[in-house]
């Protein structure tokens, strides 16, 4: 593999770090505060941190006891069937399927955030003002800017990845750098600026659409799916661990990342409640934002706004590697299509990688007919459902391992393993049950699962020799 596509432990952590701590950071005080009173979403971080430190311990255990097994997660589900099997091959492709759309819906939240903070200096982004109507459908003014905004910064870290990825990573890491300096600025200042009426009252109901009032158990419900967006991208350094210098690099990355974005999640989401009352928050298309004025002025939110383009830079680039790399490796895995082991000169995945920014086009036609915010809540819902399902394979994958003693020689570590694997297995499926509880969700999470099936008989006709490679990828272990 050519040196500048192997990835350091500082760049690795960058990527974690960069991935979690993205668009959520900016988005999710407001989304939190539409689903939970104040007391529903501390439940509901508490909940989620726990849950995913078990997905995390996961991961880790997984990494050193099948070290073989690379590219993330969702590769996890090929493991679980006999080598070779239609079981196996299906289970491999449909988990990496719904990874790959999770993360490129990712790519468009964390666009979609780069917009809604552009508005900062440029208004004209929310402006309502029509611009033009086609039969029954009127384009705003603000939804065509924002849309122009998302496509072009799309490309425009399309060109920079296809340079090299040492290079993008490089990017990446001063862009995480700034983001991590600035936050512990935003914490110094909210600490003298929380006010605790503002978090009053503490335990509330909310009200759905249909005027139904929703109680404290039904908002950390719901709360949790929202919460777990700011953990996605834990796996980030596992699915880049054939990249990386030193593998004892990826579980080092995983936790310290782990680490640094919980701080800043938890100390950030209760201060923005703290510096801004409900009402004002729930509104907010740029909460941090918002909650910096309260104190500094305008002048003080143009800095954050700054700061936060910075940042969210470095995570377009760590989510777009992220989301080409993904079907890379599982088409090394044979568990996807062949055409994605395409490599540039520099051995970068540039076919997966067009094929990827352009389905995030796809999605970034939201923004045309929603509103900033509308579009983020959107993607959130179904990028974190289908991050899900690869979780709970690889907690399930774990769990078989414990009890067929695949592995283990220690009865102690056996029994830690298998406690560790049930209680991730179980926090998956009860988020999982918890986010398709509306049928609207529930019928968009299967769509996505069930798109995938158009592009499994290709896969599995070339498998059986019906059709043969066309191309010689290059690619070195």
């Amino acid at each position: 593999m050519s040196k500048s596509n192997q990835l350091g432990f500082l760049v690795l952590t960058a990527l974690v770090v960069g991935n979690m701590v993205g668009s959520g950071i900016f988005m999710l005080p407001r989304s939190l505060s539409v689903a939970a009173s104040p007391a529903g979403v501390m439940a509901a971080w508490l909940l989620t941190g726990f849950g995913v430190l078990m997905i995390a311990l996961v991961f880790g255990n997984l990494a050193i006891r099948k070290p073989e097994i690379t590219g993330g997660p969702q590769v996890y589900a090929k493991a679980l069937f006999k080598p070779g099997s239609q079981a196996s091959i299906l289970s491999g492709f449909m988990a990496t399927w719904g990874y790959w759309i999770g993360n490129i819906a990712a790519n468009v939240a964390v666009i979609t955030t780069f917009a809604s903070y552009l508005t900062a200096f440029i208004p004209l982004l929310t402006s309502e003002t029509a611009w033009f109507t086609i039969g029954g459908f009127t384009l705003r003014v603000g939804n065509g800017m924002t849309f122009v905004v998302c496509t072009a910064m799309l490309w425009l870290i399309h060109f920079i990845i296809l340079r090299g990825m040492e290079g993008a990573g490089k990017i990446n890491f001063i862009a995480t750098f700034a983001k991590v300096a600035g936050f512990c600025l935003f914490i110094v200042i909210g600490l003298f600026a929380f006010e605790k009426s503002n978090i009053l009252p503490f335990v509330d109901t909310r009200v759905d659409k249909a005027g139904n009032s929703i109680g404290i158990m039904s908002q950390v419900n719901s709360a949790t799916l929202t919460t777990l967006w700011a953990f996605l991208g834990i796996e980030s350094a596992v699915v880049f661990s054939s990249r990386a210098k030193k593998q004892i690099d990826v579980k080092r990355a995983t936790i310290v990342g782990l680490f640094i974005a919980l701080a800043i999640y938890m100390a950030i989401s209760i201060l923005v409640m703290g510096m801004l009352d409900q009402d004002r928050l729930i509104q907010s298309e740029k909460p941090l934002i918002d909650a910096i004025e309260t104190v500094l002025g305008k002048a003080g939110g143009q800095i954050l706004a700054a700061i936060g383009l910075i940042s969210l830079v470095g995570s377009m680039i760590g989510w777009i590697m992220l989301s080409a790399e993904v079907p890379y490796q599982a088409a090394k895995q044979d568990v996807f299509l062949r055409g994605f082991l395409k490599e540039n000169h520099q051995g970068f995945p540039a076919y997966s990688l067009i094929v990827t920014n352009i389905i995030t086009q796809l999605f970034i036609f939201s923004t045309v007919s929603k509103s900033i915010a509308d579009a983020f809540d959107f993607v959130v819902v179904i990028a974190t459902l289908a991050y899900l399902v690869p979780y709970f394979i690889a907690s399930i994958y774990q769990l078989k391992m414990v009890l067929t003693g695949e592995t283990y020689l220690n009865a102690r570590s056996r029994l830690e393993d298998g406690i560790i694997s049930i209680l991730a297995t179980i926090y998956s499926v009860w988020v999982i049950i918890g986010g398709t509880a509306d049928l609207k969700t529930f019928f968009y999470g299967i769509l996505l699962l069930a798109s995938g099936i158009i592009f499994y008989g290709p896969l599995n006709k070339k498998r059986t020799g019906e059709d043969e490679e066309t191309f010689s990828p290059n690619y070195d272990q």
